[in-house]
């Protein structure tokens, strides 16, 4: 996991095809685990670009989502959340985080409209504090689950939390209010052409995204204690050879870690019940992004506490940032 250099993809591109008056840049968002973050970048781009899960600490990774606008590009980078770190791998998250906020446009501090505010957010709102060169605008998410007056209250507990250059309420799940926070979060960006082309939603690698519906996948019917222990290795990815046209295949095979034999069990579940319906799910969700059919074959490794070995974290991908 390297340290986003955002300073080298903000070489325009060639030749400029962009009106007067367009912007670029790039905008982080932060928050504390399980504020919906990515389900927003999701929405905001129009595609699946990162994965989300009713668990927290889903995000592992900055995870850049591009949004194309006539008058404007958009580059979101979808952050871990920033919380207290137990781990090793969560104190390089936390270093992914910060390191990422001083490279940024604008920074969107979101925060959801149906938990009150908490230790996590004021900690989060006094680090923000010291972006003194950077505007802060505050989202108050997930507006669908709590009513009017829910959501005016959670406004206003907001602005006192700290001095943003803007408060949006916005529902991801209900196309509430998007199109205002892309006009808000535009405004901040500088004036330039655009950094990406124009059919480009992401700039992850097809391996990572597999990775990352695998893990996904993984995550949906497990101990509450276990997503945090699941990493997942795209080991080969590859289309198979003299297939019929319009009947391509993808060869794909993915490693599953866990930190414990026990994890194993439980990912694999009676009789590999589990691991089953974790590579049908990841199947769909794959030739989908690919759009080809895809033969997946899943195996569970243990790597013993890896959130806490280097060397581990670092086979896994999960480099110390630099």
């Amino acid at each position: 996991m390297n340290e986003l250099d955002l300073e080298k993809l903000r070489t325009p591109l060639e030749p400029p095809s962009h009106p007067e008056g367009f912007r670029s840049g790039f905008a982080c968002f932060v928050g504390r685990p399980n504020v919906g973050k990515s389900t927003l970048m999701n929405a905001l781009v129009g595609r699946k670009v990162a994965i989300t899960s009713n668990r927290p600490q889903t995000t592992r990774r900055a995870v850049r989502g591009i949004v194309h606008r006539p008058d404007a590009q958009l580059i979101i980078v979808d952050t871990p959340g920033l919380h207290k770190p137990r781990t090793l791998l969560g104190e390089r998250l936390d270093s992914l985080v910060r390191s990422t906020l001083v490279e940024v446009d604008v920074i969107a501090f979101c925060l959801p409209a149906d938990e009150p505010i908490g230790r996590g957010d004021t900690y989060i709102a006094k680090e923000l504090a010291g972006q003194t060169d950077t505007p802060v605008v505050a989202l108050v998410t997930k507006t669908d689950l709590v009513n009017r007056d829910e959501v005016g209250r959670q406004l206003m507990a907001v602005d006192r939390l700290g001095d943003w250059a803007d408060i949006v309420p916005v529902s991801a799940q209900g196309d509430f209010q998007l199109e205002t926070v892309g006009d808000v979060l535009c405004s901040h960006l500088p004036e330039g052409p655009p950094l990406y082309p124009e059919d480009d939603l992401t700039d992850e690698s097809d391996e990572m995204l597999v990775a990352e519906l695998v893990r996904e996948a993984a995550l949906e019917g497990v101990r509450e204690e276990l997503p945090h222990s699941i990493a997942v290795v795209v080991d080969e990815m590859y289309e198979r050879e003299n297939t019929a046209p319009g009947r391509e295949l993808v060869n794909i095979y993915a490693s599953l870690y866990v930190e414990r034999p026990s994890q194993k069990a439980i990912v694999i579940g009676t009789k590999g019940s589990r691991l089953r319906d974790v590579g049908s799910r990841a199947r769909k969700q794959i030739e989908a992004l690919l759009g080809r059919r895809v033969f997946l074959d899943l195996r569970v490794r243990v790597a013993k506490d890896w959130q806490r070995d280097p060397k581990q974290l670092r086979r896994l991908g999960f480099d110390q940032p630099t």
